[in-house]
């Protein structure tokens, strides 16, 4: 009953024996009474092995206390458990029976660190991408085998530390959770930076390319190719990986192990992107430079190609949500870099010193039009996109 509450339960007894008597020795003994010890679960664990469930994380409870006071733990922090399985069953079973028992919902009890290896194997086995906390001397091994080895901070051993990956100071399951998260919204913004980078360079390329096999003056100038790379660029792009994670982050299952930072879907982006990026600018230049003067034409072109790129931006913030859901402007960062940016051309352009530098020459606003309608389908249509597929 003790155990079924959770408690580590000891037995005290008191008994008389002769010196050198072996103390482990049964007989003669008056049982005294029992004692049962708690170590409870920190309030916000339940809320983090849930949070791991939604997220497509499995947590698997191996520990070396008995099988009662597991699963009245396991009870407690909301995690389903439909057999629990000791480390004397676990020695008996071969290894068909252990990957058939880890398809439901288990927990091991009585565990050892050997028993703690031989399931970091099985999982793996199965192909799965196993973590696994620790804290002893003994759990290095397993530690070393997990693909992630988290060694707790606090109460963990040196040994133990030196095997992980990742310490945890504060010793918090909720903690591992949170870091889950950090880490999947790095990875999503190295996919907006690379993705956004990727299609502005190719928009680029695309445009300078065909203008090339179609001959005539050049669209742009290398100084004006140095100052979209080097200037507004990257200003943009580091400004778009401090997003903050978008809603969903962790209701979505773990990706797969081999997927790459582009992805089939981010290459069609990156394509769709670009062609649209290099042929509007090539149109930009050819309608303007009919009239005549090629400076005003590849001014035109110039500029059409960096506010492209720039509003463009926005589709990138999320591959799944519309600005209207996470918000124009929450990101201040990027708009602070976008204004920057857009700043920095209206300078290219009207500012004499820059115009000298750069080959520019003032814009009208018949100019300013033209680029203004070729920009909206760039805020419109992947708008439009999410929002269509969120409400399919």
């Amino acid at each position: 009953a003790m155990a079924g509450l959770g408690l580590r339960v000891i037995a005290f007894t008191r008994g008389e024996g002769a010196p050198g008597a072996d103390p482990g020795a049964a007989e003669g003994l008056s049982f005294l009474g029992l004692v049962g010890l708690i170590d409870p679960p920190r309030p916000e664990v339940k809320a983090a092995v849930e949070a791991a469930r939604r997220a497509g994380i499995r947590v698997i409870m191996v520990t070396g206390d008995g099988a009662l006071t597991a699963q009245a733990i396991a009870r407690q922090i909301g995690l389903a458990v439909d057999r629990p399985i000791e480390g004397a069953e676990l020695d008996a079973m071969d290894d068909a029976a252990l990957r058939a028992a880890l398809e439901g919902e288990v927990l091991f009890a009585r565990t050892t660190p050997a028993h703690k290896m031989r399931l970091v194997k099985a999982l793996q086995a199965r192909g799965e991408i196993v973590a696994m906390t620790g804290d002893g001397v003994n759990d290095a091994p397993a530690l070393k085998q997990a693909d992630i080895g988290i060694a707790m901070g606090m109460r963990g051993t040196d040994v133990a530390r030196d095997a992980a990956d990742l310490v945890l100071l504060d010793d918090n399951f909720a903690t591992i959770v949170r870091a889950i998260r950090e880490g999947r919204r790095q990875f999503e913004n190295l996919r907006k930076f690379v993705r956004y980078l990727l299609s502005s360079n190719a928009g680029e390329v695309l445009a300078i390319v065909a203008n090339l096999l179609m001959g005539g003056p050049l669209i742009l100038l290398a100084p004006q190719i140095l100052w979209m790379n080097l200037v507004t660029d990257g200003i943009t792009a580091v400004a778009l990986g401090a997003e903050r994670a978008t809603p969903g982050t962790m209701n979505r299952p773990p990706r797969a192990a081999g997927e790459g930072v582009i992805g089939r879907a981010g290459l069609a982006m990156i394509l769709a992107f670009a062609a649209y990026t290099g042929l509007a600018t090539l149109w930009v230049f050819g309608h303007f430079l009919a009239a005549g003067d090629a400076a005003l034409a590849r001014t035109a072109a110039f500029t059409a190609m960096i506010f492209f790129e720039k509003f463009s931006v926005f589709a990138f913030r999320s591959f799944h949500h519309a600005n209207f859901t996470i918000g124009w402007f929450s990101n201040r960062l990027l708009i602070g870099a976008l204004g920057l940016s857009l700043g920095a051309q209206l300078a290219a352009v009207y500012w004499p010193p820059l115009q000298g530098l750069l080959h520019t020459v003032p814009l009208g606003l018949e100019h300013w039009a033209v680029i203004g309608l070729l920009v909206v389908p760039l805020i419109v249509v992947p708008e439009a996109v999410k929002l269509l597929r969120r409400a399919g």
